[in-house]
């Protein structure tokens, strides 16, 4: 995965966070946005209201660089149909 160093960290706009006030999870690139959605459950002491927030720049992101990204809601995540 693309690390970022703290100074290229800093240099990111908070909207270019899925949590832009707590500076989590850059939306860099297509293997970032991966990654946020991977680790989405990680980020702990957020509310429902910011993931909600999280998740539409995590799915804008996701548009722009080409991922694809099955779930509608960050509540999908980690539920796979029987």
């Amino acid at each position: 995965m693309s690390r970022l160093d703290s100074d290229d960290r800093d240099d990111l706009g908070r909207g270019q966070f899925a949590f832009p006030k707590q500076r989590k999870e850059p939306l860099e690139d297509a293997e970032h946005v991966r990654n946020a959605i991977a680790r989405f459950d990680q980020v702990k002491g957020v509310s429902d209201e910011e993931r909600d927030e999280a998740w539409k720049r995590i799915r804008a992101a996701a548009k722009k660089f080409d991922v694809d990204v099955s779930e509608k809601s960050w509540h999908e995540l980690g539920k796979h149909p029987h």
